[in-house]
């Protein structure tokens, strides 16, 4: 996501951005992933590189936690909703903190955004925490912010102590 790539004005703040994501994460934490999916436009991507990535891992060369175009990020909400989910069934009690947003510029077609998370995942009598930052590319869709692209990279060395990444980051 390269921010260098602006091509006119952008009419959102850092404001705006914030309360978009923080909207993200409380759709997240009350499990509404049918609204959480509403974020994204058709065609949108969401990826979750392999723990301590760089940010210039590339899907097509590197084994990705996650890498969903939309057909299967549609189908991954559909899935995580179901009862033959046993990994999410019961659902897991989670909190998705979200700080340091930063714009970094383009325009009102394609900017790109990032902020720092942790992210909390309490089951069976154990919490396990998820840190790292998320890169957005998004963009105004009428007078609504939406997603185009999602990366969400852990800045952990490994995923040991946690041992999958089963719910949505």
């Amino acid at each position: 996501m390269n921010a260098q790539q602006a091509t006119g004005p952008l009419s959102v703040i850092r404001g705006d951005v914030e309360e978009f994501l923080f909207e993200e994460a409380a759709l997240l934490d009350a499990w509404r992933l049918d609204d959480w999916l509403g974020l994204f436009i058709e065609g949108a991507e969401y990826y979750v590189p392999p723990a301590g990535s760089d940010e210039d891992v590339d899907p097509d060369t590197t084994l990705f936690y996650v890498a969903d175009d939309y057909f299967r990020l549609t189908e991954r909400v559909k899935r995580l909703k179901k009862k033959t989910a046993h990994v999410e069934f019961p659902k897991s009690r989670c909190r998705h903190i979200v700080s340091n947003v930063r714009l970094l510029g383009g325009s009102d077609d394609q900017f790109d955004a990032t902020s720092n998370f942790v992210t909390f995942r309490s089951k069976g009598g154990r919490t396990e925490t998820y840190l790292g930052h998320h890169l957005y590319r998004l963009c105004l869709v009428g007078r609504d912010i939406r997603i185009s692209r999602k990366v969400s990279f852990l800045d952990t060395e490994t995923i040991n102590d946690q041992g999958k990444v089963s719910i949505i980051i």
